[in-house]
Order: structure tokens, then sequence, then C-alpha cells
């Protein structure tokens, strides 16, 4: 995941990339440029992959194991605890520990730990099993939003001027792993039994250690004078922020509820309920690569995404179940197809919030360059940390309490909420700069009548004294 430099402002959104300006990225991308998109299209598949196996089977396999559905709840959700927390220490010290390092020891451990995760059936039931699953999961998290958080800032500064063109194309890869994941984990499960699903991918995303050391550009920069702090008071983002903390609050609520409401609603096997995930992530694979070529061809768009994407998003989560007080039956083919309309909205809302952000920073002084790329990419991960550890959290307890559907519309509630606030921020935007605008265009006809005036004094002048 994005999600993801405004055209319009007069400065390029990566800073102080590579040589070459937007004709020349647009025409043929360099080798450099190729090797980078290798590089993110593998953390990308490998990590979303190993992210998203879990759904299908681990919440059963859990359950024998004597975790309620709030503790598993709790398992999902503290990988994005510590995901955020890693976020924002990693973005804050990219350029001290330095990028290609980075990525490269986050692809490592995180493959390690995705096969150690294929062993803890072995562990004996109960609390010592819970810890374990625990412990590797926030190991894998810190290696995630390591490895992440260095391939955002990579990509940002080897596309300066194609930042959501770029991370809409390589979400393609992001929701592959998420198309993939669900029904080759189920499959694998079903056929193979526990340990194969983990084993075999965490084995996959180790061989692509090797590949990525030989080919990922080393970029260096100075360390920056900002701070996270500095960036998130900056009222435009602090408002995207809400919007893609409900976003990932919404994918994460998914995980732990979704499966186990098909299975008990429509009796499916582990199997097949991989492929009811399939709608959500192969429709946001498609429309992202569509997104990121919109935001950046017509920026002034981007805002407008952002805003229906969530709204769009709440009434998703509305029909999922449905809600109890639509009055609607649930039904099978409705779930997949109000999954398949809520991926694209996702992409609607996520793919334009990173150039907006970095935009947003380079207009109120954040220097230009590797630092400030790392701050971004650091916060962007967080805040989807954020959301990723209250959606499973609070999902598996209102599960218990509430029921799925209404669940699923209290999440929508959040969506709704964050698309209203986000627009009404950009309208009062928008007002105070036709205001602004108003204001100059008042003085300069007032200069201008001034210069009129005393021409004409002067004029008169002359022609007195003559």
């Amino acid at each position: 995941m994005d999600s993801p430099g405004d055209p319009e402002g007069p400065r390029p959104p990566g800073g102080d990339g590579p040589p070459g300006g937007a004709r020349e990225t647009s025409r043929r991308l360099s080798r450099e440029q190729i090797f980078v998109l290798i590089s993110a299209a593998s953390i990308n598949l490998g990590s979303m992959m190993c992210y998203s196996i879990l759904g299908p089977f681990f919440p059963k396999e859990a359950e024998k194991k004597g975790a309620s559905n709030t503790v598993i709840g709790m398992i999902f959700g503290c990988y994005a605890l510590f995901d955020l927390l890693a976020s924002l220490v990693f973005g804050k010290y990219l350029v001290h520990i330095g990028a290609k390092f980075m990525f490269v020891a986050g692809m490592f451990v995180s493959g390690g730990v995705t096969v150690l995760f294929g062993v803890l059936d072995q562990v004996p039931e109960g609390p010592v099993f819970i810890a374990m699953c625990f412990l590797v999961r926030i190991i894998d998290a810190i290696s995630f939003a390591a490895a992440i958080t260095a391939s955002s800032s990579i990509l940002a500064k080897a596309f300066p001027n194609n930042v959501a063109t770029v991370m809409g194309s390589l979400e393609s890869f992001s929701g592959l792993g998420l198309v993939l994941g669900p029904p080759l984990g189920g499959f694998l499960y079903q056929s193979f039994g526990y340990e194969v699903p983990f084993i075999l991918l965490g084995c996959i995303v180790l061989l692509m250690v090797p590949l990525n050391m030989c080919i990922l550009p080393n970029y260096e920069s100075d360390p920056g004078k900002h701070s996270f702090w500095k960036l998130i008071i900056l009222p435009k983002v602090a408002f995207i922020s809400f919007v893609i903390t409900s976003l990932s609050s919404g994918f994460g609520f998914l995980d732990p509820t979704l499966s186990l409401f098909v299975l008990e609603k429509f009796n499916l096997p582990a199997g097949y309920v991989g492929l009811v995930f399939l709608g959500l992530a192969l429709s946001y694979t498609i429309s992202s690569p569509l997104v990121g070529l919109l935001s950046d061809k017509m920026p002034h768009l981007r805002k407008w995404l952002l805003v229906f994407g969530n709204l769009i998003t709440a009434g998703c989560y509305m029909f999922l179940g449905p809600a109890p007080f639509l009055h609607i039956k649930s039904q099978l083919w409705l779930l997949v197809l109000i999954l398949v309309i809520n991926g694209i909205s996702a992409g609607m809302s996520l793919i334009p919030a990173f150039p907006e952000i970095l935009s947003c920073a380079h207009e109120n002084g954040f220097e230009e360059g590797l630092s400030t790329l790392g701050l971004v990419s650091g916060l962007f991960g967080a805040l989807w940390s954020v959301g990723a550890f209250l959606g499973p959290t609070l999902g598996g307890f209102l599960y218990e309490k509430i029921g799925f559907e209404w669940a699923a519309a209290l999440q929508g509630l959040w969506a709704l909420t964050s698309g209203l606030v986000m627009g009404l921020f950009y309208l009062l935007e928008h007002s105070r700069r036709r205001r602004r605008f108003t204001c100059d265009q008042d003085k300069q006809s007032l200069v201008f009548m001034e210069l009129i005036f005393q021409w004409k004094g002067q004029a008169r002048n002359k022609y007195q004294n003559l």
C-alpha cells in the first residue's frame, strides 16, 4: 500500500530527485527507475500475500487453540499497533539508517518470521500459543514497516513528477497480493494443512532478498530539520490523516470478522471463503492505477476523489451486512458486489492521499528531499496502522457483542464522518481562496486607479507649467 507534489505548485514533489524533468520521466524509464519499480513491486506483492493469507483460516485455527474472537482481533490488531510505532521511528531516521539497508533488512526479517508463523500450530494451546502469535506478529510488523517506509520514499525520490501514477500502479501488486493471499492460503490449508501456506510464502519473500540487494539503488541525503509533529499539525494533513485512518480501519475490520460471518451465514468451506475476499482485492487492484493516473493528470480532482471515495465507502459498509435498519436480506452475491464497489472507492480515497500530504508539506516550508519523503512515508504508514489496529480490535469485540451487521454499519459511520469533514474543509479552503483572490483583485484595481490619478496629476501640472 497507496496511496500514494502537486503539479499546481511551483516545485516538484520529490525534491532533489534524479536528474530529468517530467518530460524525461514520462517518455522513458531509466534503468535505475526500472530497478526501483521491480523492488517496490516485490515488497508490495510479498508483504500483502503474507499479510492476507491469515484471513480465511487463522481465526478458525486460533479458536481451536483457545483464543476468543476478541483475542483473535487483538492478534490481527497488534500488527498495526507496532507497525504504527515502527513507521514513525523509521520515517524519522530513514536518512540515518539508509533507505536501501532498511528495505532489504525489513524484507529479510519479514520472510523469516512468516516461516516461523507456520510452526505455531506445534505450540501448546492457551496462553503460550497466544503469546507466541503476538510475538511473531509484532516482529513481522516492525520489519514490514521498515521495508514499506523505505520503499515509498525511494519511489517518490525516483519518480518526483509522477508520484500518484507510480504508487497507484504499484498498488496493483499490493492488490494482487491481497487477491492471491486468501484463496492461495485457503486452498493450501485445505490440501496440506496449517504449516505449508506460511512456509511457502516466507521462502518466496526470502528469495527476493538477494535480488533486491543487487538491483536497488542507494539514495543518500542530509537529515532534515522538520518533525512529524510539524507535519501532522498542518490542518489539511490532519484531516487527510482522518481519512486514511478510517479507510485502513475498514480494511482491518474485515480481517477477523468477514470470514467468520461468511462461514456462519453461508456455510462455505475455507477455500471458498478466500474467494469472497477476491472481490475487494481485485477491484482495488484494477482501479488503483487508473486513479493514480487521473490524480497526476488532473490534480485539482484529488480532493474530490478523497471525499467521494469515503462517502461511497460508507455506503458499502452499510450494505455489507446489510445493516438491520435497511431491512434487506443478506445474500452472497450482494456481499461480493459491495466488496467490489468498496475496493474501487477505497482506491479513490487512498491513492491521492500521499501526493496531497507531500504537496502540503512542501507548500509549508518542508525541504525537498529524502528526509521529507521519509517523514511523509512514515506518517502515511503510521496513520494506516492506527486504523488497521482499531479496525480488527474493535471489529472482533463488536462482532461478539452486536453481530457483524451492526458492527459493519458502525464502521460505515466512521467513513461517512471522515468524508463529510474532509469535504467541508475543502469547501472552506475554496471559499478562502476565492475571497483572497477577490481581495487581491481589489488591491490591484486600487493601485491601478492610484497610478492613473498620479499620471493625470502629473499631466495637469505639466500643462499648467506650459
